[in-house]
């Protein structure tokens, strides 16, 4: 289901042809730099709430401590962000000298910043609320809230603030009314699993504050570290570039990473639904984690490698569907790509130590991957630009994942190295080593549709010879359907 609910994420992928289209490049750029600093400053206000309700929710006695901690981490994490969007609101002049951008955006850059500012609580409350229902093993409901109808809701915004004339200001107010629109819809969300007269009387504990906030603030640096690889780099890369050209990078690298996630939904999807199990198996017996977490990397391995092949060698054409500009993408895409399918083979590693108890191995893991991207970053994007950036974030992410799965086979003996995912990945290389051949073919729709027949056979052996009897079974009609038992 979580699965499922994640491939909305492709519309999100789909929208931003558009927006470069609508908006331009450069306009694009600045938006996804605003959209950075507030998804950063998010998570650093929100004090990890979202990951410290995935342990202490299933771990709850009984339903009137489960409601006192999502109440904690609404007043924990709205407080701070409301407190903040008033400070960027009022100091929106002084901020905007320090963001670079086209000269026909810098007229109306603080009126954008501060119109900007709301989406922090609101954005805030989103990821509380959608977090709260994912605790209760509600993977899909809230997936499709945030993914599906977020994202259907922010291109007709779009559309619509574009009719009437409005520049990068349009996108901006776009994603805001969308967030609103979002916000709204956690309300009934909420009220599904939880009862929100309950929730707004429920007792403030002290011993259960200090336990959420002690789970939150040592899970933190963790969760600033891997937002930091997905919202820093457009940011950085605007910041140390000047004028056009640092909103141009910035446009450039995100198109790239929007599209390096797409391989992300089969991994994110198990993120999801393993870090409240982990938490719950945890509590019980520590030993049941290591199926799921077996089952989970081999499903990653036999989907991605093949996936990402498919993106590397077909990426000319799907670039094409963007501004011609947008072509000098295809480095950055192709860096990324290679990053996320190196991290889809350790499959869900880092959820699995954020959730099981130890403390000090995420912070560990992310001041690992925070210092090796700070430092490549610093190194790099002066000579190369958005490249260097790309080369600096695969290098963080890929170092993250295989530190918390090395983590795993010392603390807890488990690995999700097997024969099967040797197979599976084996027929993902030779797959992605085909597409390359078919690549070299002369001519756009006969290159793309080679290298999507040769995506489609690699997915269904992969699947059919890297997963054991049970897994197939286990993906129910999806296995009968592609004839997988």
């Amino acid at each position: 289901m979580a699965g499922l609910a994640r491939a909305g994420a492709l519309i999100e992928a789909l929208a931003q042809p558009l927006f470069t289209w609508l908006f331009g490049l450069a306009g694009y750029g600045l938006y996804v730099v605003l959209w950075g600093a507030i998804n950063l400053l998010s998570n650093l206000l929100d004090l990890s709430m979202t990951a410290a309700l995935q342990r202490v929710v299933p771990a709850a006695r009984d339903e009137a401590e489960a409601h006192g901690a999502v109440k904690i981490a609404m007043l924990g994490a709205l407080i701070p962000s409301t407190v903040a969007a008033l400070s960027i609101f009022v100091m929106a002049d002084a901020i905007a000298p320090l963001i670079s951008a086209a000269p026909e955006d810098r007229a109306t850059l603080p009126f954008t910043i501060a119109l900007f500012a709301p989406a922090l609580p609101l954005w805030v409350f989103v990821e509380v609320a959608t977090s709260a229902a994912r605790a209760r093993r509600a993977f899909g409901p809230e997936i499709r809230l945030r993914i599906l109808w977020e994202q259907v809701a922010r291109i007709g915004f779009a559309l619509g603030f574009f009719a009437v004339g409005l520049g990068s200001t349009g996108l901006v107010a776009a994603h805001l009314c969308s967030l609103a629109l979002t916000a709204l819809l956690c309300v009934p969300l909420l009220a599904r699993y939880y009862n929100l007269e309950l929730l707004l009387r429920a007792p403030i504990s002290a011993p259960l504050a200090r336990h959420l906030l002690g789970t939150g603030v040592a899970l933190l640096p963790a969760a600033l570290a891997r937002r930091l690889l997905i919202d820093a780099p457009p940011l950085v890369l605007n910041l140390m570039l000047p004028g056009t050209r640092g909103a141009v990078a910035a446009g450039l690298f995100e198109i790239a990473r929007k599209i390096s996630t797409i391989p992300l939904i089969v991994r994110q999807a198990f993120q999801y639904v393993m870090a409240p199990l982990s938490s719950a198996q945890a509590q019980v017996d520590r030993a049941q984690i290591a199926p799921l977490y077996r089952f989970a990397s081999r499903v990653s391995t036999a989907l991605v490698i093949p996936l990402s092949g498919l993106l590397v060698f077909a990426g000319a054409d799907i670039l094409s569907l963007y501004r011609p500009e947008a072509a000098a993408a295809l480095p950055i895409l192709t860096l990324l790509v290679a990053a996320r399918a190196a991290e889809a083979v350790v499959g869900p590693a880092t959820p699995i130590v954020e959730m099981t108890g130890h403390r000090m191995l995420p912070l560990l893991n992310s001041l690992l991957g925070a210092g090796l991207w700070a430092c490549l970053a610093w190194l790099l994007v002066p000579k190369l630009g958005p490249l260097g950036m790309g080369l600096a974030v695969s290098a963080a992410t890929i170092a993250i994942a295989y530190a918390a799965t090395l983590e795993l086979r010392i603390s807890d003996g488990l690995s999700p190295f097997d024969r099967r995912l040797a197979a599976g990945l084996a027929i993902g290389l030779v797959g992605v080593a085909l597409m390359a051949s078919a690549e070299s073919l002369t001519g756009g729709p006969v290159r793309f549709g080679s290298v999507l027949v040769v995506w489609a056979v690699t997915s269904w052996l992969a699947l059919r010879h890297g997963l054991a009897r049970g897994d197939r079974e286990a993906l129910g009609g999806l296995s009968r359907r592609l004839r997988l038992v």
